[in-house]
């Protein structure tokens, strides 16, 4: 029989969170080919043109682990339907926006709504899929990372070349809204409604230091190419680090630590998370500044620019689908040969163009093998980050999902150890450790009740005069 864990563990509830991750991820790159058209329409100057494509950063970084606690308190499938109705109702709000500033603010509620969302992405994957499913499953996500970053790009030129209906730039924001109410729908069916066992306290104090010391982090780093790097954003780069030690301190005080100095020991964890976060740095930058190369430098229309793009796309997804193939004694092996590959061929594409040649064979022959070499050392990267993870922080689904109406209550005696009186009755949940069945006419097996037949019953002495 199809168990409701078998049941909510299929293609539905994958398709459901991962669609939530592409349009999440989407929205970081589909606004960069219409800072144009932004500009034009709203009068936007630089700053808010910045603020306008980072907001949407700097809220979801501020707020991210605070949103995967809040998963892990109130359920996953709550707070990723939460994020989702949050994020769909803000990107309405984006693509009906009036001002530069109305803009800004619900970018900056978009981000929010993000980091309620991915996070349990990444939860509910881990906690649903176990062995082969769930590297299949990290596979699909992490093509859906990397996808959704050049899709953008592609979609995003699209959407603002063609000018539908005379919209200009809206499109960009205002496809999320027909997805996200199909993923609503959907996530209603197939999401569970679980809520942790074990649920973790907010530490308040560590969101409120954790959160101040990312945004003092990443405002400068966003505006103060833009500004000239004046004296706020030197000072503001030095408050990070003083709160970032300031947090430190407190998560070593913490009873609720928003992260576990046990999961930062495990084994492979850090080195791998750091060659993912360099190995997506270095990503964001190459999207970013070949949109700009094609658009400013070769006169480019929006939708061309992202089709530049397609070539790496396709070389990502199939090597990040398909590199499980390889013999298991490969997995590990192959992702130093593929970051090599990756940074030869980047080498390569900045060769190809220099000077401001027009993209050729040469650039499209560099780009596929870079994106099949991305894909070949991203998906491993994330299976090796959490190898050896405790299994504490990563929760069996036994221990999150519903029990089948099937099943008989955790109360329930075995079966070895129920009675085959003829006289025994059931009963209602006892309240001590006693068999239905009283000790002096049979015993629970092994060794077989002496009372499985009528004939088996014991005589009683006679009474004593």
């Amino acid at each position: 029989m199809t168990t409701t864990l078998e049941v909510r563990t299929g293609g539905a509830l994958l398709a459901t969170v991962l669609g939530g991750q592409f349009m999440a991820v989407l929205d970081v790159s589909i606004v960069n080919v219409a800072v144009p058209s932004i500009r034009a329409d709203l009068a936007a100057s630089g700053a808010g043109l910045q603020l306008v494509v980072a907001g949407y950063a700097i809220a979801y970084a501020v707020l991210l682990v605070t949103g995967a606690r809040l998963g892990d308190r109130h359920g996953h499938g709550r707070a990723f339907q939460a994020g989702l109705a949050g994020f769909t109702v803000a990107s309405l709000l984006c693509g009906l926006a009036p001002s530069t500033g109305t803009l800004i603010a619900c970018r900056l509620l978009q981000g929010a709504a993000a980091a309620l969302m991915v996070p349990q992405v990444f939860s509910i994957i881990q906690r649903t899929f176990t062995g082969p499913a769930r590297t299949r499953a990290l596979g699909f996500y992490g093509a859906v990372l990397a996808g959704a970053a050049v899709a953008g790009q592609a979609f995003g030129g699209f959407l603002t070349g063609a000018d539908l209906l005379g919209t200009g730039w809206r499109p960009v924001f205002l496809v999320n809204v027909p997805v996200g109410l199909a993923l609503l729908l959907l996530g209603r069916r197939h999401l569970p409604r679980d809520r942790s066992p074990d649920p973790r306290r907010l530490d308040p104090l560590g969101v409120l230091t954790l959160a101040s010391a990312v945004f003092t982090l990443v405002l400068p780093l966003v505006l103060g190419h833009e500004s000239g790097w004046p004296w706020w954003t030197w000072t503001s780069l030095a408050a990070s680090a003083a709160l970032f030690a300031g947090f430190t301190m407190v998560q070593r005080r913490s009873a609720a630590p928003l992260i576990s100095a046990l999961v930062l020991r495990s084994p492979g964890l850090v080195p791998a998370s750091a060659a993912i976060l360099a190995v997506m740095a270095s990503y964001a930058g190459f999207l970013f500044t070949l949109g700009l190369h094609t658009q400013g430098d070769l006169g480019y229309s929006p939708f061309k620019a992202g089709l530049v793009l397609v070539p790496a796309a396709a070389g990502f997804a199939v090597s990040s689908l398909t590199w499980r193939r390889l013999p298991p004694p490969w997995h590990r092996r192959i992702i130093p040969v593929a970051l090599l590959v990756v940074t030869v061929s980047y080498a390569l594409m900045a060769w190809t163009i220099r000077a401001g040649h027009p993209l050729g064979p040469a650039y499209l022959t560099a780009s596929t093998i870079y994106g099949l070499a991305l894909g070949a050392s991203f998906s491993p990267l994330i299976g090796v980050a959490l190898a050896h993870v405790p299994r504490r922080w990563r929760p069996t689904p036994a221990a999150w999902s519903p029990p089948s109406p099937s099943s008989p209550p955790s109360w329930a005696w075995p079966p070895s150890a129920r009675s085959t009186c003829p006289s025994s009755r059931p009963r209602r949940r006892p309240r001590s450790p006693t068999p239905p069945c009283a000790p002096r006419a049979c015993s629970p097996p092994p060794p077989p009740p002496p009372c499985s037949s009528p004939a088996a019953q014991p005589e009683r002495p006679p009474r004593p005069a």
